[in-house]
């Protein structure tokens, strides 16, 4: 594979992070970081990785068009790999103005100043660019008891942030079909793993069960989500947009749908097993719930046949050797999340408007 130069949105946070760590430790690829470094963006994630001379970061806001076109221009990337976006449920129902700001407006933002770069390259270049937006399955809506998302699903978004997510896919599909530029689009299921922001579910639970402090699980802890270890995940969006075709969308699940209540479980299990508590009990018996998050969609679960099929892509770690990982990974690096519960998030419940 030739090496490519590849500008990351929202390199600092979750996925964004996991995606630079695989480029830079797994391939011969340039890196170019553009992150505005919001509250769950945390450069610490990279401390591994940023000495790289392959390495670089912008702190920046993708609805700032000057500085994208700047970055842009600058850097001359291969690929642009958009994973700028405000994520947690919750705090879209908090305050949604911001999920359409970042998510809508800055997708529009990018592409426009995008497509600009893009039409100026030679005809070889041209071909060989991408614009990687990387989604979510939550604008597909809540599946019952069976069946799965497939790409050809049609949308039906339930809360501020899906709504904001979907409407910023059809925006990138849009400027593929109108402008011809080439556009890539996937749809994951839940992430987890290593460097997850403290605000969600995983390490929420990790977090406060280690503090002896109540675990929340909302509602009756029914519902259900396709879970995918973060680094599964890089590794799919590095498939997609080398081997990808443009115009085209690819669903990337974990194949291990989980009820919530399960996965606290789960986590409390391997705690009971890693970290005894004092007293010989169970993590387990911190579990509380707590009233549903409003909307709460019921089950969300991926088909990812078509990854799978034409990318020979699959996830390769377990959800058990995931939650194992996760845990001791948590246990073990104090020094990077108990930093953002002082400055940025100490595990309040949010999403519970007036």
């Amino acid at each position: 594979m030739t090496a490519l130069k590849i500008m990351v949105t929202g390199g600092a946070g979750f996925i964004g992070s996991a995606l630079v760590r695989h480029l830079l430790k797994d391939t011969g690829h340039t890196v170019l970081n553009y992150d505005k470094l919001t509250y769950a963006g945390v450069l610490s994630s990279l401390d591994e990785v940023s000495a790289d001379p392959r390495y670089s970061f912008v702190q920046g806001d993708i609805c700032d068009g000057d500085l994208v076109t700047r970055t842009i221009d600058a850097f001359r990337p291969d690929v642009i790999a958009h994973l700028a976006a405000e994520s947690h449920v919750d705090r879209s129902i908090d305050g949604p103005g911001a999920f359409i700001t970042t998510n809508v407006v800055g997708t529009y933002t990018l592409l426009d100043r995008a497509l600009a770069y893009w039409k100026a390259l030679d005809a070889d270049r041209a071909a060989a660019f991408r614009f990687h937006h990387i989604s979510t399955d939550e604008v597909f809506g809540s599946l019952g008891p069976d069946g799965k998302f497939a790409e050809t699903t049609p949308y039906d978004p339930r809360s501020p942030y899906s709504s904001s997510k979907a409407a910023s896919d059809h925006l990138v599909r849009a400027w593929g079909h109108t402008y011809g530029l080439p556009v890539l689009v996937t749809n994951c299921s839940n992430n987890y793993g290593p460097y997850h922001f403290p605000e969600k579910l995983i390490p929420l639970i990790i977090i406060r069960a280690m503090a002896g402090q109540p675990l929340p699980v909302y509602g009756d802890g029914s519902n259900v989500r396709d879970w995918l270890f973060v680094e599964d995940h890089a590794r799919a969006l590095r498939g997609v947009f080398e081997r990808g075709e443009p115009g085209e969308t690819y669903n990337v699940g974990g194949n291990a749908e989980q009820r919530n209540i399960d996965v606290v479980k789960a986590i409390c299990a391997h705690l009971d097993r890693r970290l005894p508590r004092e007293d010989g009990r169970s993590y387990a018996e911190q579990i509380t719930f707590v009233s549903d998050r409003p909307g709460h969609d019921q089950r969300y679960a991926i088909d990812a046949a078509k990854i799978a099929r034409e990318l020979d892509w699959q996830p390769q770690v377990t959800f058990e050797e995931g939650i194992a990982a996760t845990v001791d990974w948590y246990i073990d690096r104090p020094d990077w999340w108990e930093p953002l519960l002082k400055e940025r998030y100490a595990t309040q419940r949010i999403g519970l408007p007036a």
